[in-house]
């Protein structure tokens, strides 16, 4: 399990990762998982903490799952 700082951070990075290939904006991600702009840009950077439910929410927009999120984390 990875320390809490880089576990933030390689969600962050996955969350990115996954909304690039779907050729989404920020934007665009927040409006399908119903969250703000600037709280999808505090999640990818790794400084927010987010829910369970949270991340059930972010798979969903992103056609994943919440596994494949939290992979290796």
């Amino acid at each position: 399990m990875l320390p809490r700082r880089n576990a933030l951070a390689t969600f962050g990075e996955r969350l990115r990762s996954f909304r690039l290939e779907l050729g989404l904006s920020q934007e665009e991600l927040a409006d399908r998982a119903d969250f703000d702009r600037t709280y999808v840009s505090l999640v990818e950077r790794g400084r927010r903490n987010i829910s369970l439910l949270n991340i059930c929410k972010f798979a969903k927009a992103l056609k994943t799952t919440p596994a494949e999120l939290v992979r290796d984390l």
